[in-house]
């Protein structure tokens, strides 16, 4: 258990080792596939200081251990802002230690600051750790599923 980690906004400096935390997230979504050009330009639209975004690391030892993101959007069903959350991951030799609690625990209060009424969150079905992670943090679970299309 580790007790010296900080939760902070990400900074351009972060990219690269939030790059290693998706790859080591893709590695369990069935759905998506490491392609570092698009993760970092991903991760560089993310960073800037904007109130309808938030990307969030947990450092230790000035070492980036976690990740997690925001960004809100208009709900009809809420009438107001939603989060949707996005790339939740810890390295795994520090999971298990309070990282990801506290790291959704910012992001739920950064959303709340920002008016949103709900979060959403998606999560691989297959990935049995961080659902019942989820679970812990009462998360529930919806009968809606998730729809893709490439364009």
């Amino acid at each position: 258990m580790i007790s010296n980690f900080t939760v902070r906004k990400a900074r351009p400096e972060d990219v690269d080792s939030m790059i290693k935390l998706l790859r080591l997230l893709f590695s369990i979504e069935e759905d998506f596939c490491v392609d570092e050009t698009k993760q970092r330009r991903g991760l560089e639209m993310l960073l800037p200081e904007d109130t309808n975004r938030c990307l969030l690391v947990a450092e230790h030892n000035q070492q980036v251990i976690g990740m997690c993101s925001a960004q809100l959007v208009i709900s009809t069903a809420e009438g107001g802002w939603k989060a949707l959350v996005e790339d939740v991951v810890i390295a795994e030799n520090y999971r298990g230690c309070g990282l990801g609690r506290q790291l959704l625990t910012e992001l739920e209060k950064w959303a709340a600051s920002q008016g949103a009424k709900r979060l959403d969150l998606f999560a691989d079905r297959h990935n049995a750790g961080g659902l019942l992670f989820y679970d812990k943090m009462k998360w529930q679970h919806t009968n809606l599923i998730v729809l893709q299309k490439k364009l």
